[in-house]
């Protein structure tokens, strides 16, 4: 007699449950980054131990995020395989997926950040234009924010003023407005104050004739050790995703 060959099929039911389930990681984990970056703007700066039980926590999320990522990513090679999702369900999966991989890219720069805090690089002290943010709001302004940080050593403090411009045009002509004319959020002339980092924000409203294609930082600290700055930034490429 003929030995009987056996063999399971192994089904995965309802596909779209295991999509929405992954999905709803893919939201955790950017929430978690989310917390994890606004949270780090107000431990830095303030007290030495607090900074230093954030890194431990920012690294301890890091690699659970990573981890999270390469576990969905590993069950979504699994569903594709077995083609359980269809072509739009994967192009959203993918997109998710870009979205948490380029969330974990911010959150690796924002643990940098925190690091050179606590332990600054030697040698001569410098500020720095660390972030610029632009977003248009839905009355026709812009939120902005902008972050200036001191580098190297930061045992004493850093002083003096930012000067911000916006460059464009205006009936055909170039125009050069000043921040304070077109925001109420900020004083004229701008001073900071810091060890490690000062943060200016506020709104912005440009005149409707007006099309802007820089924005301008000078900074100028008010000590000759350290260098003033002078930066110029092309208006699109921060409304496209900042600087």
């Amino acid at each position: 007699m003929k030995p009987i060959h056996t063999h399971s099929v192994i089904t995965v039911q309802r596909p779209y449950l295991w999509l929405l389930s992954l999905l709803a990681v893919i939201c955790l984990i950017l929430l978690s980054l989310w917390f994890s970056f606004e949270y780090g703007r107000y431990v830095a700066g303030y007290d030495s131990a607090d900074t230093d039980a954030y890194i431990e926590q920012l690294q301890a999320q890091l690699e659970e995020a990573q981890a999270e990522i390469v576990e969905t990513s590993r069950q979504a090679t699994m569903l594709k395989r077995n083609s359980l999702i269809d072509g739009d369900a994967s192009v959203q999966l993918k997109e998710s997926l870009a979205q948490a991989q380029s969330e974990v890219l911010k959150l690796k720069k924002e643990l940098s950040f925190y690091k050179s805090i606590v332990s600054p690089e030697q040698g001569s002290r410098s500020v720095a234009i660390q972030t610029i943010q632009l977003k248009k709001n839905a009355e026709g302004g812009y939120s902005y924010k902008i972050m200036v940080s001191q580098r190297g050593r930061n045992d004493q403090f850093a002083r003096g003023t930012i000067d911000v411009t916006i460059e464009g045009v205006q009936k055909g002509q170039p125009v050069t407005l000043k921040l304070a004319e077109v925001s109420n959020d900020t004083k004229k002339p701008m001073k900071f104050g810091f060890k490690y980092f000062q943060n200016f924000e506020g709104i912005m409203n440009l005149p409707e004739s007006f099309y802007p294609d820089f924005l301008r930082v000078k900074v100028k600290p008010s000590t000759a050790k350290i260098k003033s700055i002078d930066e110029q930034f092309a208006w699109s490429d921060l409304t496209a995703g900042g600087a």
